[in-house]
């Protein structure tokens, strides 16, 4: 196939080549003439699936002939050497393996992560290992870095590395990249003594890692060996490539850094890099992205070469988008995604930001397009994953009434039988604990509900989710052997279900056998993991599916592909769209690495941080020179505006640099784009609607409310809306769920607290004392909050109140004596069918018979001024007082009426009884209430509330927001 040479042999293909085609055809042609099975001896050796997957299908377009061997870089040990290398221990295994030694360094030294971080830990430890070995980077390296200029941290992780060396490293099997590295070394020193029979062809490696990169000098130096390099520079003058590309510290992060490491450890200069097969690419824009993306200190040559360029035809067939936001970007690229399936283009998004990859395929899915996307999904997000850490999580997280529903609502949960009865009975359980609590129930509470329910299977129903869906305690560390197998087991039960067999849907489909699959992995290799705590076996579950994907299995649209940057090196397509351009994703922020800094890296000789941006500009380089070209960033993230990335920011200031020429050419690039942008402003278009009116309904007088208690008046003061909707349409909002330490929560045991400490008081003048109260506030905390958080705070609260509520209480018992607490309260508005209601904290009295009502508040308590024209409680409650309206309390004299703080304010705000007589209350409530009767009287949302600010419970049926008080309101008859 190759010509006899005495130098390695090298090839490149142009950015924007379809790599995969254009290899094809490169073969077929240098194999013309030549006997048909040249071609079916010829190892071809690529680097992903996909690559090889797609030259096997150019090669199935026909004509027939021979097909070359396609072999994987990862596969080779399959092939070569095979007896004498060992086989690789899994990565799992290897991770496993150093988790309990980083629990050991977490546990002594906390500061150095959160226990959360275990796993990735391990992770990156592993990834430290697997890359010192496919370096060939010694721990002799490492032990000879000198830290004197360095941090603690830096000395301190040194010294664990070296400890797990001396515990993991020695005489273990090699991990897979650590294998490739012996299989590479093996064929190196085998091939020139015994070279393979036939042809062998690296292509599409930029030999980026270690042992990819001696494989590669392997081949290039066989006698029918070659190395054909994706998106190779010939555009890239000789000094820049023998001068500016040499020092890793400066040229690492240039696109053809890779190529010029290489050549250089050939012995090649780059003339000797010949094109594969000639190209069709748009030369003009190769050029103008190779002098934009020289090395920083020439890009002086931008004066002397820019002149020689063509803008014009660079930019033909570039779009620029520059959306105002993340949604616009994507709705913009679905929009050219759907024109090129209608027009059967071959198109492709490359991006590195997952979240663009979604938001492109939800936008898709308006017109039932459903792209090829390499990425997969996540297995922790599938249904399964997320089921398994749900499960996971029952060892240690109490996750409350929430949790459990959570868990009883997930498809996957009670699939084996009866899984309507399960949903009813599920929902039901939701009903009764948003009414009654508790907030965190137990078995004890499931049997509790089970007994008021009619279904025969309520009981059965009860003892299985008591047993599998409720968390417990599970803190003492255990095998994560036996961790492992108790989650399979209780995952299965609960996706069974009550009285079923088996794990009803749990396993099924790919994503249910991928988990299945990786929960297998884990069991496998957890015994060299030792004990691990239930909190830390959750992470590691979540981690070892975060790191696994799995891919949808229906059919995709055979010519929409989303690429990440990996998958987009050695492929091509007629239209490409960068997507996400922008720095933090584009490239993307180099990872921290916890173990090895920068500086330490280079002395070594591991790869830099800057390793990954460089493979991404050459990824960059590639994809920019594809025939038609998408370029798309948001200017605003989610919090702030964005900032271009670095290589489309050289472009456009080259552009701009060039004069007219190139300003138009970059204008005319960003009209295609706004023109895009506008299409989807009319896509999203929408007929203007009117907004809400502030309503004012006025429902019949037989629909309107006839009693109401001394709390609600104030509301139907400042907010009748809310009246209406709570007594007429009679719409309660929704408990929550968790029932959360809130305010009215905070009151009714503030209530609790001073009726028995009054009480006992009254009994007992000598427990008059601050510790008394202090006492109690502790018992009824403890009986009745189930947060200890909460718990510790209102008790805190309480003692800084303590000296000044038991002063104030010694005040009260010399002017009165308790007659009741919690009285309960009604009086009927004579002629107008209407009974006031209401609760009394207390009533006393004088020695005189005389009445002093008291109300205790923990919140915001109303002034003098607020209570003579929209808080009535207290002027009301003796209105009543002094009309009999009390049970058991013959009509009274009311001398006081007062609010007693209980929060941060202790005061004692009184009633302006002396102001507003009970009849003048009384004759003003009746004129309130007459009013409200009358079928004309509409009943406006938010009429006069006390701040703009102040939210009320039916301000979303009211569409408030549409708006403002400043509107007039609209008064409507309801029927």
């Amino acid at each position: 196939m190759f010509k006899p040479s005495d130098r390695p042999r090298v090839f490149g293909l142009p950015p924007g080549a379809d790599f995969p085609r254009h290899l094809v055809d490169g073969l077929i042609e240098k194999t013309e003439g030549l006997p048909p099975e040249v071609l079916g001896r010829t190892t071809l050796i690529v680097n992903t699936r996909r690559m090889a997957r797609r030259i096997r299908s150019l090669f199935d377009a026909g004509p027939p002939r021979l097909l070359p061997r396609i072999r994987l870089v990862t596969d080779l040990g399959e092939t070569f050497a095979l007896g004498t290398i060992p086989a690789p221990v899994p990565l799992l295994r290897r991770r496993l393996m150093l988790v309990q030694l980083v629990q050991a360094l977490i546990e002594r030294e906390p500061d150095l992560a959160p226990r959360a971080a275990l796993y990735d830990l391990a992770d990156s430890l592993a990834r430290v290992f697997e890359e010192m070995r496919g370096e060939g980077v010694s721990f002799d390296a490492i032990r000879r870095i000198d830290v004197s200029g360095h941090s603690d941290h830096w000395a301190r992780a040194l010294r664990f590395l070296t400890i797990v060396e001396q515990i993991e490293g020695g005489g273990t099997a090699p991990d897979p990249t650590a294998r490739l590295r012996m299989v590479a070394e093996h064929l190196s020193a085998t091939w020139p003594d015994s070279p393979p029979p036939g042809p062998v062809i690296v292509a599409g490696s930029t030999g980026s890692r270690g042992a990819t990169n001696l494989l590669m000098q392997a081949v290039a130096r066989l006698p029918q060996g070659a190395v054909v390099l994706p998106g190779y520079d010939f555009d890239l003058p000789d000094a820049v490539w023998m001068e500016q590309l040499s020092d890793p510290l400066l040229a690492e992060d240039h696109p053809q850094y890779r190529f010029r490491a290489l050549t250089a450890a050939l012995g090649l200069e780059p003339k000797d890099v010949e094109p594969w097969i000639g190209s069709v690419q748009n030369d003009a824009r190769n050029s103008l992205v190779s002098l934009a993306l020289r090395p920083a200190p020439v890009t002086d040559q931008w004066l002397a070469e820019g002149p020689r360029q063509d803008p014009a035809a660079a930019m033909a067939g570039v779009t620029l988008v520059e959306a105002p936001s993340a949604r616009e970007e994507a709705q913009a690229i679905a929009l050219r995604l759907r024109q090129a399936a209608e027009e059967g283009v071959r198109a492709a998004l490359i991006t590195p930001d997952r979240l663009l990859a979604r938001q492109v395929t939800a936008a898709l899915t308006r017109w039932d397009i459903l792209p090829d996307d390499s990425a997969g999904e996540p297995l922790h997000l599938t249904p399964p994953g997320r089921f398994l850490r749900q499960v996971a999580a029952l060892s240690h997280d109490r996750g409350g009434a929430a949790g459990l529903l959570a868990l009883l609502k997930h498809p996957l949960c009670h699939t084996g039988a009866e899984r309507g009865t399960h949903l009813l009975l599920t929902r039901a359980l939701e009903s009764e604990l948003r009414r009654e609590g508790p907030p965190f129930p137990d078995a004890g509470s499931l049997r509790g509900f089970a007994a008021e329910q009619p279904d025969a299977m309520a009981r059965d129903w009860a003892e299985w989710a008591g047993t599998c869906a409720i968390a417990g305690e599970d803190a003492e560390p255990r095998a994560l052997t036996q961790r492992v197998g108790d989650l399979i087991a209780r995952a299965e039960r609960l996706a069974a279900g009550c009285g079923a067999e088996g794990s009803g849907r749990l396993w099924e489909g790919n994503d249910g056998a991928d988990v299945h699959a990786k929960l297998a992995e884990l069991a496998a290799a957890a015994e060299v993991a030792g004990d691990i705590g239930a909190e830390d076996f959750t992470n590691l579950v979540t981690a070892i599916l975060s790191g696994a994907e799995q891919r949808d299995s229906t059919i995709p649209h055979p010519h929409i592909l989303i690429w990440g940057t990996l998958e987009a090196r050695v492929q091509g397509a007629d239209l490409v769209i960068l997507g996400g351009l922008n720095e933090g994703s584009w490239p993307e922020a180099a990872a921290p690495d916890p173990w090895l800094n920068r500086a330490m890296r280079a002395e070594v000789g591991l790869l830099l941080p800057e390793r990954k941006i460089g493979l991404s500009a050459h990824d960059f380089q590639q994809a920019i020179a594809a025939p038609e070209v998408w370029i798309t960033r948001a200017l605003r993230g989610s919090e702030a505006e964005t900032v271009a990335s670095r290589w489309l920011n050289r472009i456009t200031n080259l552009l701009s640099g060039l004069g007219p020429v190139g300003q138009d050419a970059l204008e005319g690039a960003r009209v295609r784009g706004r023109h895009w942008l506008g299409l989807v402003a009319a896509l999203d278009a929408v007929d203007p609607v009117p907004p809400a009116p502030r309503p004012a309904p006025r429902p019949p007088a037989a629909a309107r409310p006839r009693k109401l208690s001394v709390t609600q008046v104030k509301t139907l003061i400042r907010d009748p809306y809310a009246i209406y909707a709570r007594e007429v349409l009679r719409l309660r909002p929704l408990d929550p769920l968790m029932k959360a330490p809130d305010a009215l929560m905070r009151g009714i045991v503030s209530h609790e607290v001073l009726e028995r400490f009054v009480k006992e008081v009254t009994a007992d003048p000598a427990a008059l004392h601050a510790g008394h109260l202090v006492a109690l506030t502790r018992e009824v905390l403890e009986r009745e909050v189930p947060w200890a958080e909460a718990r510790l705070l209102w008790l805190a609260r309480m003692a800084r109140a303590a000296v000044d509520v038991v002063g104030g209480e010694a005040v009260r018992q010399e002017m009165g004596r308790p007659a009741g607490y919690e009285l309960p309260g009604r009086v009927v508005l004579e002629g107008l069918d209407f009974a006031l209601t209401a609760k009394a904290d207390r009533i006393d009295l004088d020695g005189n018979g005389n009445a002093l009502i008291y109300d205790y508040k923990t919140g915001q308590m109303s002034s003098a001024a607020m209570q003579m024209s929209f808080d009535l409680q207290l002027l009301l409650e003796a209105a009543m007082a002094e009309r009999a309206g009390f049970h058991g309390l013959d009509p009274r004299h009311v001398i006081r009426a007062a609010f007693i703080g209980l929060g941060s304010d202790t005061r004692e705000i009184e009633a302006p009884l002396d102001q507003l007589s009970s009849d003048e209350v009384w004759a003003r409530f009746s004129t309130l209430i007459r009013q409200y009767l009358d079928p004309a009287q509409p009943f406006t949302s938010r009429r006069a509330m006390f701040s703009v600010a102040t939210e009320g419970d039916y301000d979303h049926l009211a569409r408030f927001g549409e708006w403002d008080v400043a509107t007039d309101p609209t008064p409507e008859d309801v029927g």
